[in-house]
């Protein structure tokens, strides 16, 4: 008989095997309905294969669905990407279906001629109507607009029966991009990468590659230029490029409908459900060339995929640390490899993982030294608190004032970078020292004065900010300690009241149309001083912007996380990369306490090889990435003891294994999430190790509880 293997949109740890009937005709890929338990449940189907039997009888497949089949590409990614986040594939394939089940949109109303009828009292309006309407379909307003008729014309003629009304599905329309619309003019580095790349991807299979180049040296018009040739080499190739931050996605869009004159597709969480649906049946059906997203876009069912891009490689929001967690930058190359396409990882401050790659030779390595024409990368120095402290509760130093004031005389704009959001970090009371925490929650709540509300960043919690303490119950004793984004830009007003001043954080720009707005307005030059969170510290270019001031140069060095020095280099080096992008030369001014800090030294020379040498070594003399790999097993539940004993039953099962080590169990940074215990257990392993081998055996000894939730992340880059 015939067997189908169905990945069913559940935490399930293997494909469900059904029978197909013998006039059923099931492929791989294929969307069915099979029974499971009472009720009737869609899947993909992962395998058909002939068998001679069964030890158990086994259901049968109910019916194959109308939907698109997923490519085969996109069923081997899905079993890929489960087998290496030790995932649950149908969880996987669910993430591959989640644009097919967004609604549909709304059928559109047209209006048409009925055969054969001719209106009663004909006028000029009405003739207008019907000649302009000739043998189409219009929408009722769009004929009278362009019939330059009022709609009670078109209405009228709808009365008479001359026109009738219909529905018509709404299915979006990808213009076709043109390779040749406006060419960019290239320099000699920009040409060569971009002609390796598109030589690449012409001559197939799977090719990998490091686009590194400083802030401003053009990297996107290197890789547009090798989308242009990757077109005109095939026009029904489709290309996917991946962004950080939904805010980057406006500006990207802008500049691709600039170079090929027709709009690319959109892809993340701003996009309403039923465009989801429409861009997923557009990309398989091979409808649309370009998308441009957020990493979920990696699970579109592509059928012609030859590149893909991961700009601003580096950065950490390519990593999902909630519901399936995954880094998107890996799963990138892996599905290039599948697909046999060309991949690029483009970054002014590659992730040491991404240059340990490049260095062995895994990725072709290309550099862009310089910036884009005359502009010159940023002055940087570091200005030492210790010498130059700021006045009490205030955050900016005399030097750092001085420099905004001579940048507004000269009509150039500033930007203050802080990575904290809100007014204040903490709120605690003066009578008894209490810090105010979420409930059930460890994280401490985040006072926003524009709001006038206490939040919580991890878990969404807001209170009204009370007016006793919740602790000791005193009156007005609770203080705002340390500043945010929105403090710092109540102490620019009152220093320079006659600034135009804005705030840039994901609470003032919570979705891509304000984040669109608001970069307009300091493109267009209507905001003085920007003060502003990692938000605004990639990827945008602002060409006025001439100092970038960073109030707290030393804030992502505290604690004890592995990638500290390097996520702190990273941002710095992208925010001060934001002046002097265009003519006039830029200088950044860094507040620091410890300007001896090697980060810091680093930054203000320009000396990223010897940051990334430096780090590298200490990398390797602990054998932690990129030399080794790391994976962190996260035990929650709202009953205590449940946790610690699974906890301890995990620790007594570690399977013995040479070149690894387990690490814990210990309790989580934040050991109380949402009411929930957190227990953590980290696992070390030499780089040749099959980390994913020794953690499949070592959890298919222990039995978690129902009561208890296991999150498994391979490769963490959070380690609360």
């Amino acid at each position: 008989m015939k067997v189908a293997s169905v990945l069913i949109p559940l935490p399930v740890p293997e494909a469900f095997d059904y029978e197909v009937a013998a006039e059923m005709a099931v492929e791989r890929g294929d969307q069915v309905a099979v029974p499971l338990g009472p009720r009737l449940m869609r899947g993909i189907v992962s395998e058909v294969r002939e068998t001679t039997g069964s030890n158990r009888r086994l259901k049968a497949v109910e019916m194959v669905l109308d939907d698109p089949r997923l490519p085969p590409g996109t069923v081997d990614f899905v079993e890929w990407a489960a087998r290496w986040t030790l995932s649950a594939p149908g969880e996987m394939a669910s993430t591959a279906l989640k644009g097919l089940r967004a609604p549909r949109p709304k059928p559109e109303r047209r209006v048409r001629r009925v055969e054969g009828r001719e209106p009663a009292r004909p006028t000029a309006s009405r003739t207008a109507v019907l000649e302009t309407l000739e043998g189409r379909s219009m929408p009722g307003a769009d004929l009278a607009r362009a019939a330059g008729v009022s709609s009670g014309v078109v209405k009228g003629l709808v009365d008479d029966g001359v026109l009738e009304v219909i529905e018509i599905e709404a299915v979006a329309a990808f213009d076709t991009p043109d390779p040749d619309h406006a060419p960019s003019i290239l320099n000699a580095d920009q040409a060569a990468s971009a002609s390796a790349i598109a030589e690449a991807v012409e001559a197939g299979g799977f090719a990998p590659f490091l686009l590194d180049g400083v802030t401003g040296s053009g990297k996107t018009e290197a890789y547009l230029e090798a989308v242009a040739r990757a077109l005109r080499a095939d026009p029904t190739a489709q290309i996917l490029i991946l962004l950080p931050e939904i805010a980057l996605t406006q500006a990207l869009i802008a500049r691709l409908s600039d170079r090929f004159g027709a709009d690319p597709a959109e892809w993340h969480s701003g996009i309403a459900p039923p465009r989801r649906r429409q861009v997923w049946e557009a990309v398989v059906a091979g409808r649309c060339n370009i998308v441009v997203g957020a990493r979920s876009a990696l699970f579109l069912p592509f059928v012609n995929l030859k590149l893909i891009v991961v700009d601003e490689e580096h950065d950490s929001s390519f990593k999902q640390e909630e519901g399936l967690v995954y880094h998107g930058r890996d799963l990138a190359v892996a599905r290039a490899r599948i697909e046999g396409a060309a991949v690029v990882l483009a970054s002014a401050t590659p992730s040491l993982e991404t240059l340990f790659n490049a260095g062995q030779g895994r990725y072709r390595w290309l550099k862009l030294g310089a910036r884009h024409g005359t502009a010159v990368l940023p002055d940087i120095r570091l200005l030492d608190l210790r010498q130059n402290p700021p006045d009490p509760q205030t955050w900016l130093s005399v030097p750092l004032r001085e420099a905004i004031g001579e940048t507004l005389l000269k009509g150039e704009q500033t930007l203050l970078f802080l990575n904290r959001r809100g007014y204040a970090p903490v709120v605690l009371c003066r009578a008894c020292g209490h810090r105010l925490t979420a409930p059930d929650t460890d994280s401490w709540l985040v006072e926003h004065r524009y709001t006038g509300r206490l939040v919580c960043h991890l878990t969404g919690f807001s209170m009204a900010r009370p007016k006793t303490c919740p602790s000791c119950g005193a009156s007005d004793s609770l203080v705002a300690v340390g500043p945010g984004v929105e403090r710092v830009e109540e102490e620019v007003r009152q220093l320079f009241p006659e600034a135009r001043t804005a705030v840039f954080s994901s609470d003032t720009v919570p979705d891509a149309r304000a984040a669109r707005a608001l970069i307009q307005s300091m493109i267009d030059g209507e905001i003085d001083i920007l003060v502003a969170t990692q938000a605004a510290a990639k990827g945008h270019n602002f060409p006025k912007l001439t100092l970038v001031g960073v109030v707290d140069a030393d804030l992502g060095l505290r604690g004890g996380d592995l990638r500290a020095a390097e996520r702190t280099f990273q941002l710095l080096t992208q925010a001060t990369g934001r002046a002097g992008r265009a003519e006039i030369p830029g200088r950044a001014l860094l507040q620091t306490w410890t300007p001896e800090h090697p980060v810091l030294r680093a930054l203000a020379a320009g000396d990223r090889d010897g940051f990334v040498e430096a780090e590298m070594d200490e990398r390797e003399a602990a054998s932690l990435p990129p030399f080794g790999r790391l994976a962190a097993l996260i035990l929650s539940g709202e009953n205590a003891v449940a946790v610690e004993k699974t906890a301890e039953a995990l620790a007594q099962s570690i399977p013995n294994a040479e070149r690894l080590e387990v690490y814990g169990p210990a309790d989580a940074p934040l050991a109380l999430i949402r009411g929930r215990r957190r227990k953590r257990l980290l696992v070390r392993a030499d780089r040749d190790v099959d980390l994913q081998g020794f953690l499949r055996a070592w959890l298919g000894r222990v039995k978690v509880p129902a009561s208890v939730r296991l999150t498994i992340d391979v490769d963490p880059y959070s380690f609360l």
